[in-house]
């Protein structure tokens, strides 16, 4: 087994000190040791992500447990490996080598999911986050086979929100069947996913964009590539995009925000043949889409399509496409000791663009 001189034998780790609320404490936790096939990774950045938002506040009622105290969240963690665990050294991941861990931090590779290329969907997959230790701590460990090479040109706390939002973005777009010079709306553009996306339809794959979202992150939409920006809070939007594109509408409709009024509106504004993707997960209650009237999809050859995290290959090629600076993550960077404010900055939507962690 590989390591890089000797460890510290404990560490700093931001975790969920009374799930159910907002609030994180940082405690010292005793260095984990990599399992067969598992790699030790010291993080120097992690995004913070509205995913972790739902976990810690326990409001995602679709899942099957309640949050435990002490869980480490995060999911968007960059690092380099430290140690190798017992065969690990037969893998393409060497000690020194820049990694990342995504939001499912593990896959079993035989289920049927796995077996058909989509393990963003793994039925035994592990959550970066939730039930295994996240990244939002100084180390951490995980699958030899399933972390993600980092670019070597591709700055730490730059490349961490592509592990998630990035990806998530890039497959929701590629799943959405727009195609170059079509029009596509994003609801929450000029969020943590919704900035990312804009960039990436409109400057990677030649889609026009619609944003809409609060008239505050107008400027960091139009930046990002938007053709048009709608304040939902003004107007009628569904008839602004009908206006903007000919009385057609959009041919896909992304979902990037976790509202359900925002699914509610997303619907109106689809093209005959046009596909709304669901991308955020709106909080509490489970709620329909509540104007998916099978009458007009059927009458306008509409779909809806849902989209999880992306596969492994999606990830890399997010980061590809980061390297080459076709997206770049408008981010701030902060401590671990400022976790709790930002989430509650998250809860008010106040935020522009992305939070990353400074784990060293």
């Amino acid at each position: 087994m590989g390591s890089v001189g000797e460890l510290p034998k404990t560490y700093k780790a931001a975790i969920y000190d009374q799930p159910g609320k907002i609030s994180t404490k940082v405690v010292d936790l005793d260095m984990p040791e990599p399992g067969a096939g598992e790699v030790l990774v010291k993080l120097s950045h992690s995004g913070v992500c509205h995913s972790d938002l739902g976990i810690m506040t326990n409001t995602w009622k679709a899942l099957p447990h309640p949050t435990q105290p002490g869980q480490v969240g995060g999911h968007e963690g960059i690092g380099k490996v430290v140690k190798l665990g017992p065969g690990a050294e037969n893998s393409s991941v060497k000690v020194g080598d820049r990694v990342g861990i995504k939001w499912i931090s593990a896959i079993c590779g035989s289920c049927p999911a796995c077996l058909s290329g989509h393990d963003g969907v793994c039925f035994n997959q592990k959550v970066s986050g939730y039930y295994t230790p996240g990244t939002f701590q100084q180390y951490t460990v995980g699958p030899a086979n399933y972390v993600t090479p980092i670019p070597d040109s591709l700055p730490s706390d730059a490349a961490a929100p592509m592990l998630c939002a990035g990806v998530t973005v890039y497959s929701a777009l590629r799943k959405s069947g727009a195609k170059s010079g079509e029009w596509v709306v994003l609801l929450g553009a000029g969020g943590g996913l919704g900035h990312l996306a804009t960039q990436i339809a409109s400057r990677g794959m030649g889609m026009r964009v619609i944003g809409i979202d609060h008239g505050s992150k107008e400027d960091i939409a139009k930046e990002s590539g938007a053709e048009i920006f709608i304040d939902h809070t003004k107007g009628n939007a569904d008839e602004e995009v009908k206006k903007a594109t000919g009385g057609l509408g959009a041919q896909a409709v992304l979902v990037l925000t976790a509202a359900n009024a925002a699914y509610a509106s997303g619907m109106g504004m689809l093209k005959f043949g046009g596909t709304l993707v669901c991308v955020g997960l709106p909080e509490g209650d489970l709620q329909p889409i509540a104007t998916a009237f099978p009458q007009v999809m059927v009458a306008k050859a509409q779909r809806i399509v849902g989209v999880a995290v992306g596969d492994r290959r999606e990830a890399i090629e997010t980061l590809a496409m980061a390297e080459r600076g076709v997206v770049k993550t408008h981010f701030k960077t902060i401590k671990m000791d400022g976790l709790t404010e930002t989430f509650e900055q998250m809860h008010r939507g106040e935020l522009k663009g992305r939070v990353v962690l400074d784990l060293e």
